[in-house]
């Protein structure tokens, strides 16, 4: 994972993502950099737009639901579009990481 993280930090500062820039970050960091997977890392990154990535995996911030007092009748057909709605956001969240995962190892 810190190879990820090295890469998303050069990426921040504007820098160029290759073999001896995540080295370097590496190091800073403490970490011994493995050359096979440096290389791996960066052609995995050619050609691949990392706004783009970030902007499509980013999950949103729900913001809280205030639930006012529903009479008795609605409540259970509330409750159970509440329930399918978290079913689908956790879906989805799980669809993001997934292909987070894919795209950076």
């Amino acid at each position: 994972m810190e190879y990820v993280y090295a890469a998303l930090l050069l990426h921040a500062a504007g820098k160029e993502i290759t073999e001896e820039n995540l080295k370097a970050i590496l190091e800073a960091a403490g970490v011994s950099p493995d050359e096979a997977r440096i290389k791996a890392l960066v052609a995995a990154l050619e050609g691949v737009n990392i706004d783009e990535v970030i902007e499509k995996a980013a999950m949103p911030v729900a913001a809280p639901v205030a639930v006012a007092a529903a009479p008795a009748a609605e409540a259970p057909a509330e409750a159970a579009e509440e329930e399918e709605e978290e079913e689908e956001e956790e879906a989805s969240e799980e669809e993001a990481l997934a292909g987070l995962g894919a795209l950076f190892g």
